[in-house]
């Protein structure tokens, strides 16, 4: 690539030698005179069409940008000072064009992320409702602005079921399943009479409609307000946590059954069972984003630790204290880490 410089140089050597022999072929007298003289309207001619014009153009295009109007793209074949310049120009204002197309893109995409974590939180319920035979407590922390663990309670005749869900991955995706299977549950609840017959149902339903990939676990408990009796039905969802206030143990339940969204048909595998329970007994449903939130040196929150919590604060407090103290545990053993899954944690006493 030649320069500007060494271009100019060229060009007046070759001209002024053909000036002077022209003059001296010729005898002119002022042969030197006119030789200078030509040669500097040959500067200005080329300074203004090598160097003054084209930058002129260059600087026209970015008076366009720093004011907010429409700019062009400069074509230019040249190599040298101007022509680096021009390039310089277009790749960054290409630069820029991209990155205000990508910041559209991403105003479009956290304002549509708004609107569906605000759709998300209207499915949770506003507040616990109170119930006559029992006290609940609900703590939830999403990992990211649409989580995929769900829960709620569902009033239906003689009947309140609660349940605690949790879908596969997090995310845009898992809010969709957790939010189809809210509405199922909450339709169902109303038209069956059981827990089994709600998960069987609601199974079925969903499995039309996602990849074999995707799955929610899920555990449900039925309160039957007329025999006051707690049963349950589990959906491969984590343990059932039961603290027993007259003796101070932990009964650790396996849920059981077969998450939801995995097999067309889990009518053989979900099974509705009782758990008896007497006043003051504190059942815990979590998702397993508690049992393994991670510490900073690695190491997991774990069930043991959750059933250690358990049996400390259930003996002094009630599910609200429970859930508070769980939560605050949990809270000081991760530290600093980022949370890497949804946090679900419901405390069901019996009063």
């Amino acid at each position: 690539m030649k320069s500007l410089i060494t271009k100019f140089a060229i060009t007046y050597i070759i001209f002024a030698g053909l000036l002077f022999g022209v003059g001296y072929f010729l005898k002119l007298e002022n042969s030197f005179l006119i030789f200078a003289g030509a040669l500097f309207v040959l500067a200005l001619i080329t300074i203004f069409y090598f160097i003054i014009k084209p930058l002129k153009a260059v600087l026209y295009q970015m008076q366009l940008v720093l004011s907010g109007k429409k700019f062009k793209k400069i074509y230019t074949k040249r190599v040298d000072e101007v022509g680096i310049l021009a390039h310089f120009f277009n790749q960054v204002m290409e630069g820029f064009t991209k990155v205000a197309s990508d910041i559209k893109d991403r105003n479009r995409i956290l304002d549509e992320l708004t609107v569906a974590t605000e759709l998300q939180n209207q499915l949770f319920p506003a507040e616990i409702p109170s119930f006559d035979d029992l006290n609940v407590t609900v703590k939830n922390r999403p990992a990211t602005e649409l989580g995929g663990d769900s829960y709620d309670f569902v009033e239906s005749k003689d009947k309140i079921y609660f349940y605690v869900g949790d879908v596969t991955g997090h995310g845009t995706t898992a809010a969709l399943i957790m939010s189809m299977v809210n509405a199922m549950i909450d339709t169902f609840a109303g038209l069956l009479n059981s827990a089994y017959e709600i998960i069987v149902n609601t199974n079925k339903n969903l499995k039309k409609h996602i990849k074999t990939s995707m799955y929610m676990t899920l555990v449900m408990l039925c309160w039957d307000k007329t025999a006051k009796k707690m049963t349950y039905v589990g959906a491969g969802h984590e343990r059932i946590l039961v603290y027993r206030k007259a003796t101070g143990q932990i009964d650790d339940i396996v849920s059981g059954g077969t998450a939801l969204g995995m097999i067309e048909d889990v009518s053989s595998t979900a099974k509705e069972q009782e758990i008896v329970l007497q006043g003051g007994d504190i059942v815990i449903l979590y998702s397993d984003g508690i049992t393994e939130a991670k510490s900073k040196s690695g190491e997991l929150y774990g069930l043991e630790r959750l059933k250690k919590a358990l049996a400390e604060y259930g003996s002094q407090y009630s599910s609200s204290g429970v859930c508070h103290h769980i939560s605050q545990d949990l809270a000081v053993f991760v530290g600093d880490e980022s949370q890497i899954d949804d946090m679900t944690l419901m405390a069901i006493e019996k009063k």
